[in-house]
């Protein structure tokens, strides 16, 4: 288990993930995967952010999922390392940022541990089918689209790779795992095709990141204290 540095943990609480203990969890990801907590989920969330659909609540919780999905990609390219706890062990609490409620990501920090080269493609693999089996549980809670949950995660990793790009010591990183991402042998399992490519239709991050990139809407608008997002295609 390597040890978290400071920059390392400033950069999990950029993404509103934490290694401390939170004394009231609501719910862990084991929850999630449970058919029967599902009802009480969409609730849930309901309650927290006061959204004025199911869609929008559901959403949003993927967009929080989404950030934690984006920290592990980060943490993949930039120091070889990813969090590899059991379910469990992701706890979700209410928290507030900017004055509304919404969910953090609690983690184990010992759960950490470096990738080695041979193992990078299975690794994020396991990522994504993990992130797969998140969204059809999401969608017994509403009928929010997959393409929304994918592009709610897809939005934040595109600005991880327009920076690490723009970095010397971490573009070769980066770009090597873009290429996997890129690749349809790592989404065999549940799609026949990369879902990444098809939202960056190969573009280099460079050239998407200033401009409307999403087909979906996440539904941040119907959110109260939210605003729509800037690459909402219905603007």
């Amino acid at each position: 288990m390597p040890a978290l540095t400071y920059d390392q943990i400033r950069v999990l609480n950029s993404y509103s993930v934490f290694t401390e203990d939170t004394d009231r969890p609501l719910f862990t990801m084991e929850n999630l995967h449970k058919d029967f907590f599902i009802k009480d989920f969409r609730n849930l969330m309901m309650g927290i952010t006061q959204a004025t659909t199911e869609a929008a609540a559901i959403s949003h919780f993927g967009r929080r999922y989404g950030m934690f999905v984006a920290m592990q990609f980060y943490m993949l390219s930039t120091y070889d390392e990813i969090w590899d706890g059991k379910l469990e062990d992701i706890r979700f609490s209410l928290i507030h940022e900017f004055g509304n409620n919404t969910l953090g990501t609690f983690i184990t920090a010992k759960d950490f541990r470096y990738v080695d080269d041979h193992e990078r493609a299975s690794v994020i693999q396991k990522l994504l089918i993990q992130c797969h089996l998140v969204f059809q549980q999401l969608r017994k809670a509403t009928s929010v689209s997959p393409l929304t949950l994918w592009e709610n995660v897809f939005g934040y990793m595109l600005w991880n790779y327009y920076e690490m790009l723009e970095n010397p010591l971490l573009a070769d990183r980066a770009l090597e795992d873009i290429e996997i991402l890129e690749d349809t042998k790592v989404w065999q399992l549940f799609s026949n095709k990369s879902l990444f490519y098809q939202y960056t239709e190969g573009k280099n991050p460079s050239e998407l990141v200033n401009r409307p990139v999403r087909k979906s809407c996440c539904f941040s608008k119907d959110i109260p204290g939210l605003i729509t997002c800037e690459h909402c295609p219905m603007k």
